[in-house]
């Protein structure tokens, strides 16, 4: 027996040994296989930088998990809003770039995001050096990114798609009364439309006007972009645009002035030679935005000396800290409150900017990091730059700060709170499922989801819906200098865009990053000074050892459902909100 138990220790330790070699072999394998792939990255005489537009745009990415993509969970192309407008701003400064090549392809990103993009690239222009655009397809947004460029080139057999913007929110109602359940509907603001999917078949009215104002200022700053660089009138590019531009021949389009020139891939290689000066036959330097990464800014060689911006980066919906979430993008309080505190407290750092992308989410949790954002304003200067959304629990970690700067198309406001609480009794009819209870308490059992709310549990929740809708506008009339009864008045729930705001006094000023970094060194008194990202970008090596069971599934989940994905991620969503939520109803994306 002795030797039995002998032979089973030694055959456990033999393949505890043996999957731990076997692990430090894929890490091993895979740092090469990446090594091999990155690695650093020299700028040589006369380059051209590439901007390959494709994929789906975020705020930031971290390095990739080679895992994922080994596994067949990694389709999705994913490229950093920070990475694009980092590789232009360096492009500027160095001699060694000659001019940037827009390569479009199917490209997914906010209108917010495209202006601040193209913002970046005719500032990029100044420098002297060329923009040239390419596409086989031109999506409306590259379309209109790309309009800006010195040279606008299309495949011969390709086309320019303007189709103008629509929103179609998914509604729920229906699927609901089909499975048994019900949606009790808590909320304060006339046009709060983010429980109208749960509630309704349809748009309401209030949601309809409010929707059809933002986007008609959305698809204006594109058309006045694309008129003032095309020199197309607006008036044409809508009769253009509503004659379905997408299937016009391609002399239409050269006759119209949306394109200048039919070119191969190949022939615009060869353009691009003679705009650096090479012949030919010769090799032309291209550098990705990757490349770029390892290229540092001229102004900067990491001066540690010099006073700090620190920018903060918080994109997604707003969690407090027990929530169950899986969602890397996701701004959970604990976190941002501790990043704050940190930066309140190093005397390093002299102003903090803000960046925030978020449609909203928990009303307690924006409470948290409003407090924070408050503590640090009463140290040091603290700027918020709106990126596609600051909207709901958005704005209410925005609106106490110093200045509020956001791009025209940034969708905002949205001052507004709500709650939603299931009855499946329904559902459980249905399926044959029957409840009985002992309670000790009137109340006792509030929260069970297998039977319909009370009247007495209704006028609670919506008096606490209420108050919570009260303190909301209070934090933002304290934060903006505004009067309660006057901020009211804009609230209600109503999404507005930054054009829309500003007129408002929501926020402060029109533009990016770039003009919030400004206005927090000019707030702190700086004339020479660094900035510092936070929280830190994942290298390598966390990639792979943060990689957990979860997040595998969660992104196969992604390349199996595809866009429907999201229908089941608001489910979830759904699953683990608080009781009270400040939320926009949904995102819009230009494509």
């Amino acid at each position: 027996m002795r030797q039995f138990f002998k032979n089973v220790f030694s055959t456990v330790v033999g393949v505890l040994v043996a999957t731990f070699l076997f692990f430090l072999l894929g890490i091993l394998i895979v740092s090469i296989i990446v090594s091999s792939s990155s690695g650093s990255f020299s700028l040589k005489e006369n380059t051209v930088l590439e901007l390959k537009l494709e994929g789906v745009l975020f705020e930031r990415t971290s390095v990739k998990n080679p895992l994922f993509k080994m596994l067949g969970v990694e389709s999705v192309t994913e490229i950093g809003l920070d990475d694009i407008l980092g590789s232009i701003k360096k492009a500027k400064s160095n001699d060694k770039i000659k001019g940037i090549y827009i390569h479009a392809g199917m490209f997914s990103a906010s209108t917010a995001s495209l202006q601040e993009i193209r913002n970046a690239l005719t500032d990029f222009k100044e420098s002297g050096k060329f923009v040239v655009a390419y596409g086989d397809v031109y999506t409306q947004g590259c379309y209109y990114l790309s309009s800006m460029a010195d040279k606008v080139f299309l495949n011969p057999q390709g086309q320019v798609d303007m189709h103008g913007l629509a929103a179609v929110p998914t509604y729920y109602k229906g699927l609901f009364d089909k499975l048994g359940i019900e949606m009790q509907i808590f909320k304060v603001g006339t046009f709060k439309s983010a429980v109208e999917p749960y509630s309704s078949d349809k748009m309401s009215e209030p949601n309809r006007q409010q929707i059809t104002a933002y986007m008609g200022d959305l698809w204006g700053e594109m058309l006045t972009g694309i008129s003032n660089s095309r020199n197309i009138s607006v008036e044409q590019l809508n009769i253009f645009t509503d004659s379905l531009v997408t299937f016009q021949d391609q002399k239409f389009l050269i006759d119209n002035r949306f394109v200048d020139s039919l070119l191969y891939p190949s022939e615009v290689k060869d353009y691009l030679k003679t705009m650096v000066g090479i012949e030919k036959d010769d090799k032309l330097n291209l550098a990705s935005i990757d490349n770029m990464s390892f290229v540092l800014l001229d102004e900067i060689k990491i001066n540690t000396e010099k006073p700090q911006i620190a920018v903060l980066y918080a994109e997604g919906s707003i969690v407090s800290a027990e929530t169950d979430t899986d969602d890397d993008r996701t701004i959970v309080d604990r976190d941002v409150v501790k990043q704050l505190e940190k930066l309140k407290n190093d005397d390093d750092v002299k102003a903090v900017v803000f960046r925030v992308n978020s449609r909203g989410g928990s009303a307690y949790a924006s409470e948290q990091i409003w407090k924070a954002v408050s503590e640090v304003k009463a140290k040091k200067p603290i700027v918020v730059s709106m990126g596609d959304y600051a909207a709901s629990g958005g704005y209410y970690i925005s609106c106490n700060a110093n200045k509020i700067v956001a791009q025209p198309a940034t969708l905002t406001g949205s001052i507004g709170i709500f709650g939603m609480f299931p009855n499946v009794e329904g559902l459980t009819k249905k399926i044959g499922l029957s409840f009985d209870k002992v309670k000790t308490n009137r109340y006792s059992d509030f929260g069970d989801f297998t039977r319909p709310m009370r009247d007495d549990e209704k006028r609670l929740l919506q008096a606490y819906v209420e108050r919570g809708y009260d303190l909301f506008l209070t934090r933002c009339a304290d934060g903006r200098k505004m009067p309660k009864d006057s901020l009211a008045l804009i609230a209600e729930g109503r999404v507005w865009s930054g054009k829309q705001a500003l007129k408002l006094g929501l926020v402060d000023e029109l533009g990016g990053l770039e003009k919030a970094i400004s206005i927090a060194a000019e707030l702190a008194e700086l004339t020479d000074y660094s900035t510092t990202e936070y929280p830190h970008k994942k290298e390598f090596f966390e990639t792979i050892l943060n990689s957990n069971q979860e997040e595998l599934a969660t992104r196969a989940l992604k390349e199996y459902l595809g866009a429907d994905y999201e229908i089941v991620k608001t489910l979830r969503e759904l699953k683990n909100q608080d009781y009270m939520q400040a939320r926009m109803p949904f995102e819009m994306e230009v494509r």
